[in-house]
Parts: structure tokens; C-alpha cells; sequence
């Protein structure tokens, strides 16, 4: 996985939620923005604080979180 240094991750900040560089924007937000049909420049004119980086980056990250995959552990 590529080091991806856009998303930002704090208990503080949207209770912990994947953010961009630490604002109250989601990685779910900026993906939920895409599958619903806006384009880059839209979320840009919506959240001119934003990068068209970020919105790549959050693409990215939501393309590998939802690779993963989950292995239950036997408990003890």
C-alpha cells in the first residue's frame, strides 16, 4: 500500500473517522460525494479548502480498505 499521507485518523476529530489532513471532511464523504455523481471540480467549489489530492487519496484509501479483509481470532 502506498504511503498515504492525506488521510488522517484522530479519536477528536469525527470520532476517529478516516478525514482529510485532519479537517471534519470524511474519506466517506468525499467517496459518497463521487458514487453519487459530483464531480472533482464540484466537491472543490463545495470545499474550497480542499485539494484535488485529497479527493484522489480518498479514493485510494477507500479502493484498499475495502480489499482487506477480516480474519476472526480464536479466543482464548
Amino acid at each position: 500500500m502506498q504511503n498515504l499521507t492525506r488521510i488522517t485518523r484522530n479519536p477528536e476529530v469525527m470520532g476517529g473517522k478516516p478525514c482529510i489532513r485532519g479537517m471534519r471532511v470524511t474519506v466517506g464523504a468525499i467517496v459518497g460525494l463521487m458514487a453519487s455523481g459530483h464531480t472533482p471540480s464540484d466537491i472543490l467549489a463545495a470545499y474550497p479548502y480542499l485539494e484535488e489530492a485529497d479527493i484522489y487519496e480518498a479514493l485510494a484509501y477507500a479502493a484498499w480498505r475495502s480489499e482487506e479483509i477480516e480474519v476472526p481470532l480464536k479466543s482464548a
